[in-house]
């Protein structure tokens, strides 16, 4: 008889955290029964919501990334990282400058240029173009030009009078290799009168695509020597263009290279031509981010919803459990399990959707253009000729850290409110 007293007066051992009665309870209580249709439909509308929100984050960031990249790859690529300008004296000695400065550490291209603005026409149109005098050695070894060749060859450039041109640009004047451009330049020959427009034919014989549509229709590139005459550069250049292996890095690159100039130059690098632009493709993609993560903070709150009306519903079922031996914990546990179980295998599947989407963006929007009719993508608006996509792998972690966070911190408040229910009230009516 003592020993009935002392057990029943000795108090139930809890069980292990997170035991399989535990998961058992919660993945029943996450079944749907006629009882709690609206139980249900909240839990659906939250699962979907966490999807929903994290594969469109993972979209969006990846074709910001993407953007961001293409952007820089095509635009600081095929302009150089930094430009040396001769000042006090005329850049006659250009070819001195460009070997000291292509010989610095970390410095993987160095090309002197004779650059100006001139205007393009073929019996079939006319357009404004940017001129490029360039040595032929370096146009193949220019980013973005080599191994973009779509038609012709840059094989004996420097020996003709042959130019390259962008595709957009061969496509609007329709030129094909062998066909006659004709350039003119305001800046002719001096004559008594003034100065005189100058206007020559040139020989197609290479059409490069960029894939920057910008450039493709603007750019002609022709050889060093004939820009010089054609634009009254006679033995000078007007910029040393320098390509460096961490363009991320100028300032240590800038010190390198100045030293090497040996004569008075102004220096100028990407990030003070370009940075404005890419400081705004910073924020529209923070901002991106933060308005999307609002869908997911709207799921969180539908889990909040979900399981407050699933606390009131099982109120009698929680006080059953009680009285058998289960602690606050627990029911605590119980319910933190249903609820993170909705936002856990909603960030997993928005993940494998929005990595499935983000890895096809190009032929998902090629197909929607197919189906629609419309272009959904002007390259002539948005620079580049199709839609990038980049994925990040920070990115992508810290939109499942950021979901699985909100989804259960959602469930901390309906779980401790269960906990807390008290038995002799839940079943003072019963």
């Amino acid at each position: 008889m003592t020993a009935t007293v002392e057990a029943a007066a000795t108090p139930a051992r809890a069980t292990r955290p997170f035991a399989p009665f535990e998961w058992m309870v919660a993945f029943r209580y996450l079944r749907a029964r006629n009882a709690q249709k609206s139980i249900s439909v909240i839990a659906g509308f939250s699962f979907l919501g966490i999807v929903l929100g994290v594969a469109a984050l993972i979209v969006v960031m990846s074709v910001m990334n993407g953007f961001r990249h293409d952007l820089m790859e095509k635009m600081i690529g095929l302009n150089g990282h930094m430009f040396l300008q001769g000042v006090e004296t005329p850049l006659t000695d250009y070819e001195a400058v460009t070997d000291r400065v292509g010989k610095v550490p970390g410095v993987t291209l160095a090309l002197p240029l004779v650059e100006g603005q001139a205007f393009a026409s073929s019996p079939y149109g006319s357009s404004g173009a940017l001129v490029r005098g360039i040595r032929g050695q370096d146009l193949e070894r220019l980013p973005g030009v080599a191994g973009h060749i779509t038609q012709g060859s840059l094989a004996g450039f420097d020996d003709g009078q042959g130019v390259a041109v962008g595709s957009k640009l061969a496509e609007h004047l329709s030129l094909r290799v062998g066909d006659k451009l004709t350039i003119m330049s305001p800046h002719g020959a001096e004559t008594p009168f003034g100065v005189t427009p100058r206007m020559k034919a040139y020989t197609v014989v290479a059409i490069f695509q960029i894939g920057m549509a910008t450039f493709d229709n603007t750019f002609i590139f022709m050889p060093l020597a004939e820009a010089q005459t054609f634009f009254n550069y006679d033995g000078q250049a007007n910029v040393i263009e320098v390509y460096v292996a961490d363009p991320d890095n100028m300032d240590a690159m800038r010190k390198a290279i100045e030293p090497a100039e040996q004569r008075p130059m102004i220096d100028t690098d990407w990030r003070q031509l370009n940075r404005s632009f890419f400081d705004v493709l910073g924020v529209e993609s923070n901002v991106m981010f933060a308005i999307l993560a609002l869908i997911m903070l709207v799921a969180a709150l539908n889990i909040i919803s979900g399981l407050i009306m699933l606390v009131q519903d099982k109120a009698r079922a929680i006080a059953v459990l009680r009285t058998m031996g289960a602690t606050r914990g627990a029911v605590m546990r119980i319910f933190l399990i249903t609820g993170a179980t909705i936002g856990v295998v909603g960030t997993v599947v928005g993940l494998v959707l929005g990595l499935l989407v983000a890895h096809n963006v190009e032929p998902i929007r090629r197909g929607l253009a197919w189906l629609t009719g419309a272009n959904l993508f002007p390259s002539e608006f948005y620079f580049l000729s199709q839609l990038p996509s980049r994925v990040e792998t920070r990115d992508v972690i810290a939109v499942v850290a950021l979901a699985l966070f909100l989804s259960i911190a959602a469930t901390i408040y309906p779980s401790w409110r269960a906990a807390k229910l008290d038995p002799v009230e839940a079943l003072r009516y019963e």
